[in-house]
């Protein structure tokens, strides 16, 4: 995930993506391990790619960038601190996930962010539905001023030196004209997660879309 997924990036929320050290919540619904003070108030709403696609991009990811651990996927909100607890925004996201009808979502290009040298993949099918996602998910609790205009993507590296975008660019198409799976992949399920100290990030909470049938 690119700094702020919107516009390539920000300074003031660098990272390195979802790790996929990501932590479940327990039987109680709070996630273990990481104590309290280790974590950070940075939120995001993500939606993990699945097998096999996903498998490739985190492959792909750690050739673009080796000391990456990523977690593909796709953000519906990028990170933002909260000003309640973290079950609040829960509770909202749950409100409006129940309700939300899964569907697709397809890649397609390698692309480039020109302000921040971010290398990501463009989406085709169900950009338009995470825009629509982002707009109802951002409000309330939510609510966010993002640096830039939420553009759907999948960030493939982030945090490279400028002389270095071409190459990482270059050999991310090349990759991705080789790869011969599935682009597109079904969005199920959208997970809340939080940002840690050791910049590895935790799941506290998945919501199915449409746990509750839309009439």
């Amino acid at each position: 995930m690119a700094g702020v997924a919107e516009g390539g990036g920000s300074e003031t929320y660098k990272q390195n993506g979802y790790h996929r050290e990501s932590m479940s919540c327990d039987t109680a619904g709070v996630p273990g391990d990481v104590p309290l003070e280790g974590r950070l108030n940075l939120f995001a709403l993500v939606i993990y790619v699945p097998a096999p696609l996903g498998e490739f991009l985190d492959g792909l990811r750690r050739e673009l960038v080796p000391h990456y651990n990523p977690h593909a996927h796709v953000s519906v909100l990028p990170p933002r601190p909260l000003a309640v607890e973290w079950s609040e925004a829960s509770a909202q996201v749950r409100a409006l996930t129940d309700g939300w009808n899964p569907f697709e979502i397809e890649l397609t290009q390698v692309a480039v962010f020109p302000v921040t040298d971010v290398v990501y993949i463009e989406l085709g099918a169900g950009a338009t539905e995470l825009r629509r996602m982002h707009a109802a998910m951002n409000r309330s609790v939510l609510d966010f001023v993002e640096p830039y205009t939420y553009h759907p993507h999948l960030t493939l590296a982030q945090e490279i030196r400028h002389e270095d975008v071409g190459r990482v660019r270059d050999l991310a198409v090349a990759r991705w004209r080789e790869y011969g799976g599935p682009r597109r992949f079904r969005a199920e399920r959208a997970v809340l997660v939080q940002n840690t100290l050791n910049n590895c990030w935790i799941d506290l909470a998945e919501y199915a879309l449409g746990a509750v049938a839309v009439r």
